[in-house]
């Protein structure tokens, strides 16, 4: 695994993660504009990686192919490491996703992460679609050992897929008489439970763990993850993530109300109707009953919001609290300039590398987004 870097005076390395949240009343290609600018602005401002997930049939989510994004980003970034994070490898043929990833490594040498989860990234209708037998969650182990069979082309002699490789790859370096690739790409385990994490300690891998998905039981899995690591070639030690929804903005009111379109959609899921992020109006106009309204309020108040200090400060208390060696911002809220304001804050009040100004001309808002 590759050495992070400081994030200016923060006593944690700081990361992206961008859902591609496409609010009502906004097209998927202004938002793939906005995720273009905002992996740039996350460049600049020395961010350690940026990531983009894996969902599907979701009107307010649009990117069910991260590596497509990821594929474009390589030509528009310069330093910050790009992630699929994650790929749900059960919805996918492990070969197919070892030559895409070696294609992204060829592209950025040393600049690719491959974060990998089980769930399906979508409603019940929708995985079974994706996934055509019920034994796929069953099997992730075994995918991620064939995936990694693949991407290293070590299968050992007399297995079925020690004759099949993926390009490109170590095997094609041989058969050109090239030398190896001198990268790979990073490999993580992502979840939010405790069998993800017995699954990243098995394999010797660092372990993110998704935080904005609920209250799940992050310090069990993160302790079961450390106890039970294996050193890897790949890494040492356990190294850990942690991702969490934050909204930041000069006024607490605001970033509050973006997080009420991210928790109205929570609902709207909850409820079996589609994953909509609906303006902050209509979410303070819905009348909905009590237990409704407990479900918004719950969940506005599950990201941290607030002022760049009162983000920073819900960071620091959560990484008091789990000891890892990461935190990723999820970025939410219904416009695409409340995520990218709370990148250029939460990196001002660490003092992160300011970059330039460009990016006020990269965003291109279109009439506010």
């Amino acid at each position: 695994m590759s050495s992070p870097h400081s994030s200016g005076t923060a006593p944690f390395v700081l990361s992206v993660l961008d859902n591609a949240i496409t609010g009502v009343g906004y097209s998927a290609q202004e938002t793939f504009d906005e995720i273009i600018a905002l992996a740039k602005l996350a460049d600049r401002r020395g961010f350690q990686r940026f990531w983009m997930s894996e969902h599907h049939a979701m009107p307010g989510a649009s990117i069910p192919a991260p590596h497509l994004m990821v594929a474009r980003l390589t030509g528009e970034t310069e330093r910050i490491r790009l992630g699929a994070g994650g790929i749900m490898l059960p919805n996918h043929v492990p070969l197919v996703i070892a030559e895409q990833i070696g294609m992204l490594d060829a592209l950025a040498p040393g600049r690719i992460d491959l974060g990998l989860g089980r769930a399906p990234g979508t409603d019940g209708a929708t995985a079974s679609a994706l996934r055509r037998h019920h034994a796929a969650n069953d099997e992730f182990p075994e995918q991620i050992t064939e995936l990694l069979g693949f991407l290293n082309s070590d299968f050992p002699q007399g297995h079925p897929y020690s004759h099949v490789h993926a390009v490109p790859g170590p095997w094609q370096a041989e058969q050109n008489r090239v030398p190896q690739p001198e990268t790979s790409a990073d490999i993580w385990i992502l979840g939010s439970s405790i069998y993800s994490a017995q699954v990243a300690a098995s394999f010797g891998r660092p372990y993110a763990f998704a935080l904005q998905f609920g209250s799940a039981d992050v310090l069990n899995a993160l302790r079961i993850y450390r106890e039970n690591f294996r050193p890897s070639r790949y890494l040492d030690e356990p190294y850990s993530l942690v991702s969490v929804g934050a909204i930041a903005d000069e006024d607490p009111a605001e970033a509050r109300r973006q997080s009420s379109s991210t928790a109205m959609a929570m609902l709207r899921m909850f409820q079996r109707k589609p994953f909509s992020l609906l303006p902050p109006e209509e979410v303070e106009a819905f009348q909905g009953t009590y237990q409704e309204r407990q479900i918004i309020e719950e969940y506005t108040d599950r990201a941290l919001h607030g002022t760049a200090a009162e983000v920073a400060s819900g960071l620091e208390e959560l990484h008091y609290q789990t000891g890892v060696d990461e935190v990723m911002l999820v970025v939410q809220g219904y416009t695409r300039r409340a995520q990218a304001r709370t990148v250029e804050l939460i990196a001002d009040h660490y003092g992160m590398p300011a970059g330039t100004r460009r990016h006020e001309a990269d965003l291109a808002l279109n009439g506010g987004l």
